[in-house]
């Protein structure tokens, strides 16, 4: 797929999503980034904030399979990637595939589970296959992950293990709209414009998953200069020794700004990366791979705040 039509299909989709997902367009936006990377991302929120009718929106937009998984405290592993079952009748066991088995998989509410649970989708999450009972099931392209989770000030709520968290190419903040967006949205609902139980039917099919790839593989060809690419390393490897931080960004951080800032300058209709391109992805990327020392807790302060004085440090580029 050339460049431009490639970029023309991902704004189509981007409009569409906007018509359903009423004042969080900074979310559709990184959203369509995490696809057309072939990511994964992690939604923090409380709820009510439209998380599952994003999913079936975009399950509606790119005619893909999806599936959500309800977590909980007693969530068995196996009740997210299946399991064997003997069958009397032929003496033979046989596969009960799990809600994994599906394009585009939302996780909701993923830290109410604890950590083996949670642990159930790291093979998912990076290999994009299942196994059981020693048998390697490969899952269908384009495959996502979608994560919800509550703030860890939440009661009942468990954090998520580090290994997990940094397979996760973007962690997403999503908000209360403002109330002029909050008084459209209602209207919406009440007009029956949208639906409030989550309908979707619509929506018109945008592409499908041939067409996915074929963005994916299209911000895969765009050009990225060495200057970039140095400037997304260092700011990887700042965090590392800043100050107010116990724990720096792995280097699948600097992979992760490289490929969504491809993604990012395609949705601006470019075929070339700006250091731009990267400090606008730099946040969602490096968000959940820090961790803030314990005097920076104790001092009150927050990875936002951080997160600006970081790329402040870092110098760019020049153009």
């Amino acid at each position: 797929m050339p460049l431009a039509d490639a970029a023309a299909l991902a704004s189509r989709l981007e409009q569409a999503l906007n018509q359903v997902l009423v004042g969080q367009r900074e979310v559709v936006r990184e959203i369509l980034l995490a696809l057309l990377t072939g990511g994964h991302v992690l939604i923090e929120g409380v709820p009510g904030l439209g998380k599952t009718l994003l999913v079936r929106a975009l399950s509606r937009c790119l005619a893909l399979d999806s599936a959500r998984i309800q977590f909980t405290p007693d969530l068995m592993p196996t009740d997210i990637t299946g399991h064997a079952i003997y069958d009397p009748k032929s003496e033979r066991f046989r596969m009960r595939k799990g809600p994994a088995f599906t394009q585009l998989l939302l996780a909701d509410e993923i830290n109410r589970a604890p950590a083996k649970t949670q642990a159930a989708l790291l093979e998912v999450m990076q290999e994009r296959q299942i196994t059981i009972e020693g048998s390697a099931f490969a899952l269908a392209e384009p495959f996502m992950v979608l994560a919800t989770q509550n703030p860890i000030d939440q009661e009942g709520t468990y954090p998520l293990p580090e290994a997990e968290l940094d397979r996760f190419l973007f962690k997403v903040l999503i908000d209360y709209p403002d109330a002029e967006q909050e008084q459209r949205l209602v209207r919406m609902v009440l007009d029956g414009t949208i639906g409030d139980s989550l309908a979707v039917a619509s929506l018109a099919q945008i592409t499908d998953a041939a067409g996915v790839l074929a963005m994916q593989a299209a911000v895969r060809r765009l050009s990225l200069d060495n200057a970039v690419l140095d400037y997304a390393v260092r700011l990887a490897r700042q965090s590392r020794d800043f100050p107010g931080l116990a724990r720096g960004a792995s280097p699948r951080a600097s992979i992760a700004m490289t490929r969504a800032g491809r993604a990012h300058a395609l949705l601006d209709g470019r075929d070339f990366v700006t250091p731009d391109d990267i400090k606008a992805v730099a946040r969602p990327v490096l968000r959940h791979r820090l961790c803030l020392s314990a005097d920076a807790e104790i001092e009150g302060l927050r990875m936002e705040p951080l997160l600006d004085r970081l790329l402040d440090a870092v110098p760019a580029p020049r153009q």
